[in-house]
């Protein structure tokens, strides 16, 4: 997936993405890996699956906010209007839905306005900037983090509950604010304690 998403960053044309409703998990993944992003003001964006079973493997989230506004948008897994994500620099702008269309098309034209070969030169300096400050290898490690994940005792847990009770509950419960799973880690490092206690007689 993640080199799908990429496509959208590296690709030597530019790219908008227009987001209203929700662009959320995979969602935002493709938003963000847009050059510019412009959200209706109600529209919403996120990374809910950060609390429990995934890591976003594009790692946009640094790239655009900085580590302080990453860490805090995974570490809760909350969701964000189009007027928080414009005010803290996660996108360029916002605006009411009525004038999503309008704006996007207006600025969509101008931008084709351009040569082709500028368009390209800009978007592979700045690109080349980004990867000097490590995103390919933020992405490669995020994507194996993603993977560990969901097979970590709480993302085992998550995946059985989901069975359980079907997925809209268990993400109800995940994003609750409530401790998430913490017997399934209590078994797990029960397990590891026992292990660690053995290879030592």
């Amino acid at each position: 997936n993640t080199s799908n998403f990429s496509s959208l960053w590296y690709s030597l044309k530019p790219t908008i993405a227009k987001v209203r409703g929700y662009a959320v998990a995979g969602g935002s993944d493709i938003a963000l890996s847009c050059d510019i992003v412009i959200m209706g003001e109600n529209a919403k964006i996120g990374y809910p699956p950060a609390r429990v079973w995934g890591i976003p493997t594009t790692m946009m989230w640094i790239t655009r906010v900085g580590a302080e506004w990453a860490k805090r948008m995974l570490f809760t897994g909350q969701l964000i209007t189009g007027k928080k994500a414009e005010s803290i620099g996660l996108i360029s702008e916002c605006c009411p839905e009525a004038e999503l269309d309008a704006r996007v098309d207006a600025l969509a034209q101008y931008v084709a306005a351009v040569p082709k070969n500028q368009l390209a030169m800009s978007k592979m300096v700045v690109n080349n900037a980004i990867d000097l400050q490590g995103l390919p290898q933020s992405q490669m490690l995020a994507t194996i983090f993603d993977g560990i994940a969901r097979h970590s005792p709480e993302g085992v847990a998550f995946k059985k509950r989901s069975e359980e009770v079907g997925f809209h509950v268990a993400v109800k419960e995940r994003d609750s604010g409530k401790p998430i799973f913490p017997e399934a880690a209590k078994k797990f490092h029960r397990f590891e304690d026992s292990a660690r206690r053995k290879s030592n007689l």
